[in-house]
């Protein structure tokens, strides 16, 4: 898998949290780059569509001018905003539906307004390059909702991690310990062993997406995993399921 670059920071929260959070600067720097993205999309259509057919290649520029998360998270606006209409495919509505935007009188700002049916073959050749990255999605978890998580290999949201850092190996983290780990528990903090390397560190319950499948934990995670409980048995369940 080719190296990816990183891009401009994308901001995830409404406005409202900015505000709260004194980061209005960054919401405003964010927000006008998911126009400019919006644009790049509509002028790349604009030029890639012959009447007939989207050239294959037309996703491609601007996912490499603006990065998978911020077209990604555009497109996933745009079709939110468009969910009533007909032209976008089944598919491609409930991909949308997978990211969390914010809702906001603003999100209309980045609504892409290029005909729907050829905005569709487009969402198409983004969802299929990035597809080939073999990114963790929600395809591969189960629900996080009223889990205990200790002990659980938990797949990390692309959206979290810089696009240099997107690779397998850089998603999969072994919960041990935080307040975010308990379902009833108020607080947020997930205290996590990142398969791979070995890094132990303080993330969010939102920074994840679900608990990773027994079925698709690759070989050299489970190795890992074996490692790990070998070292502190005492901490270590069983993947998915709660001690007995």
């Amino acid at each position: 898998m080719p190296m990816l670059k990183d891009h401009a920071y994308l901001y995830l929260g409404s406005v409202s949290e900015a505000r709260r959070y004194n980061e209005l600067d960054r919401w405003r720097e964010s927000h006008k780059q998911n126009i400019a993205c919006k644009q790049a999309i509509e002028e790349a259509i604009r030029k890639g569509f012959d009447g007939m057919h989207l050239d294959k290649a037309c996703a491609e520029s601007v996912i490499e001018a603006y990065g998978f998360k911020r077209v990604g998270w555009v497109l996933s606006s745009t079709l939110q905003q468009k969910k009533d209409d007909g032209r976008f495919s089944p598919q491609n509505k409930e991909w949308a539906k997978t990211t969390f935007i914010p809702k906001s009188d603003r999100n209309h700002d980045f609504t892409v307004e290029s005909h729907p049916a050829v905005l569709d073959g487009f969402v198409n050749q983004f969802r299929k390059a990035q597809d080939e990255l073999q990114m963790f999605d929600i395809t591969h978890c189960d629900t996080m909702t009223g889990q205990e998580l200790v002990g659980k290999v938990l797949v990390m949201s692309p959206f979290t991690l810089k696009e240099s850092y997107w690779a397998q190996e850089n998603q999969l983290w072994l919960a041990t310990g935080g307040f975010g780990c308990s379902p009833t528990a108020a607080g947020r903090a997930v205290y996590a062993t990142c398969l791979s390397d070995g890094e132990h560190t303080r993330w969010d319950r939102n920074d994840f997406i679900g608990i990773l499948r027994e079925e698709h934990l690759p070989d050299w995670a489970r190795e890992s995993l074996e490692q790990i409980r070998q070292e502190t048995p005492a901490e270590s369940p069983n993947m998915n399921t709660q001690s007995m």
